[in-house]
């Protein structure tokens, strides 16, 4: 048996000297200031929220683990992991569908804002930060409120997901 599969045994049975270090978390999830400030709510996907970015320069979601205290993708439990992983997957496939993008840039940084969110981004060969990263390339750039419901319909349609409703 490998260590990490010892070391899970001994978590699972409650050994002593296996607990999992106790965090410090607050009791319910809230959505980062910066976060809110710079999307807007898609739909609530099994466990992440889903947003879109105010860029349109490039279609932009993030998604983002509905639990409190979440900074990095080990903070979560192992099927939580797999969990967002899929829904990661499923939102780009639905992305790449609905812009029939050239190719997807998927990264979990939190540099700047430190809870927990994977950016899902179609990039295009055309689009202006091409093929460099698109963080701070252009300014972003507002959507016409009819592009954005559109391009949030065809998302919430894509994943079978309904609105938010806080």
């Amino acid at each position: 048996m490998t260590r990490a599969a010892t070391a899970r045994f001994c978590l699972w049975k409650g050994w002593p000297g296996f607990a999992r270090p106790q965090q410090h978390m607050e009791s319910t999830w809230s959505l980062h200031p910066q976060l809110a400030q710079d999307t807007v709510p898609a739909g609530d996907l099994a466990l992440a929220r889903v947003l879109l970015a105010n860029d349109a320069n490039y279609p932009w979601l993030i998604l983002v683990p509905r639990k409190p205290g979440l900074v990095e993708l080990i903070d979560l439990e192992e099927n939580e992991q797999v969990q967002l992983l899929g829904e990661i997957a499923n939102a780009a496939r639905a992305l790449k569908t609905v812009t029939k993008c050239d190719k997807l840039n998927i990264a979990a940084l939190g540099n700047q804002v430190t809870q927990l969110h994977v950016h899902v981004i179609a990039r295009r060969r055309n689009d202006v930060a091409w093929p460099n990263p698109v963080w701070g390339a252009m300014p972003p750039k507002a959507y016409d409120p009819a592009e954005r419901e559109r391009l949030i319909g065809d998302i919430r349609r894509g994943l079978q997901m309904k609105p938010v409703r806080d």
